[in-house]
């Protein structure tokens, strides 16, 4: 019989590690708790006929399982296999119905490789957090609190819910994106075939008619014009957008320039708010999902840093993890930190003193999604006029450019 390794907590509070022999994961979680304990971790397998199966599994090739899974089939699956935990299958026999029904490619292999290892004895969580590229440490740790809690299904369902309403926030962002992105591009590609098409085309006969000597203005869009048609300037002005978002992601790659682009996002006008309140309900969401799961405070800290995605608020987050393992309270290091309004941190040090801390971070995602509706309008609402008042003006001093010569010569002429 397989012998499991445990930690768990007794009824002082006390860790407690022990081993004890079972027939399978699910069936030394009954055991540790018929003994009085609460399990902080999954049982691991050690010794027996699993761990033999494991090692002889290990060294198969796995390949076409390194590449990343989309979110929608993340959630998706997660979706489904809740409803078969719910309905009472084995996981593995879970993993193996969900492995049949999904396309062939990277994610039906990754399924097949996880059930290969739970079938060799190893938990669900250990599995999953085989495949970093596909299972973020949010994913795996919720999966564990789950399989302690003996509520994978629930967690799950959490879990696929949690995706959901993330990826809705991201998607309306980006869509909010598109209209400004193509009206700009369509813009610079006409304003782009004026100065190289048609500029050059009118110089040579505004020279003719002048004598050579035009306008200052006239002279600097000429200028400007030849240098684009003639001189590679348009390989100059297409390669810098490229040049920039490969600079941005150099910086990005170190942790002081991540926080330094941070810093300048959050105090931008309009775009800073938005970025604000996007990051507050991600990680809010994050640790209110976590918390309700079961995994203890400072692991779900550490996990919610990881995924922030904004090193403002990772590097915040890290602060109040030290603070609590010192013995302070969340809303405090977090009122000091100066990083989230008054609202927020008496939210949450409410929730601590209620013990509803995860409910409150909730409330707090949900209203700030709420609010970042409602900026977006608000910055799509600004940047039509704005467009419109840079685009004519830009359109505008090219014209005048051209007629400028043309009112000196009827000036003359009179």
């Amino acid at each position: 019989m397989p012998v499991f390794q445990y930690e768990a907590l007794d009824s002082n509070g006390a860790e407690v590690k022990g081993q004890i022999e079972a027939l399978s994961g699910d069936e030394a979680l009954s055991k540790i708790r018929n003994m009085g304990y609460f399990p902080t971790k999954p049982p691991k397998v050690k010794g027996g006929v699993r761990e033999k199966l494991a090692a002889a599994a290990k060294p198969k090739s796995r390949r076409g399982s390194g590449g990343k899974v989309k979110v929608k089939v993340l959630t998706q699956f997660a979706r489904q296999l809740s409803t078969l935990q719910d309905a009472g299958l084995p996981i593995l026999r879970s993993l193996r119905i969900l492995e049949e029904q999904q396309k062939a490619g990277t994610f039906r292999r990754v399924i097949g490789y996880v059930a290969d290892d739970i079938e060799s004895g190893s938990t669900l969580s250990e599995a999953l957090g085989k495949f970093p590229k596909a299972f973020n440490r949010l994913f795996v740790n919720m999966v564990a609190a789950g399989e302690v809690g003996g509520v994978l299904d629930v967690i799950l369902a959490r879990l696929a819910d949690f995706m959901e309403k993330a990826q809705k926030l991201k998607a309306k962002i980006k869509g909010a994106m598109v209209y400004p992105v193509v009206v700009l591009t369509a813009a610079f590609g006409i304003v782009m075939g004026l100065m190289i098409g048609v500029i050059p085309k009118f110089s040579t006969v505004l020279k003719d008619m002048t004598g050579g000597e035009l306008p200052g203005l006239t002279t600097a869009i000429i200028k400007f014009s030849n240098w684009l048609a003639f001189g590679f300037g348009w390989a100059v002005m297409l390669a810098v957008p490229f040049v920039i978002m490969f600079t941005l992601r150099i910086i990005r790659k170190f942790g002081l320039g991540r926080y330094i682009l941070d810093t300048i996002n959050l105090k931008l006008p309009v775009v800073g708010q938005i970025v604000y309140k996007t990051t507050v309900a991600r990680w809010t969401r994050t640790l209110g999902t976590l918390i309700s799961a079961g995994v203890p405070i400072l692991e779900a800290i550490n996990i919610t840093a990881d995924t922030s995605g904004n090193e403002v608020y990772s590097t915040m987050l890290r602060k109040v993890h030290n603070g609590i393992r010192q013995g302070d309270t969340f809303a405090n290091p977090l009122r000091q930190s100066k990083t989230v309004d008054g609202l927020v941190v008496n939210m949450i040090d409410v929730g601590e003193e209620t013990g509803d801390m995860d409910k409150m971070l909730l409330k707090i995602a949900n209203n700030f999604d709420e609010e970042v509706d409602v900026l977006v309008g608000s910055l799509m609402s600004l940047l039509e006029p704005m467009m419109i008042i840079v685009l004519g003006g830009v359109v505008g001093t090219i014209v005048l450019a051209i007629f400028l010569p043309m009112v000196k010569i009827i000036t003359s002429l009179m």
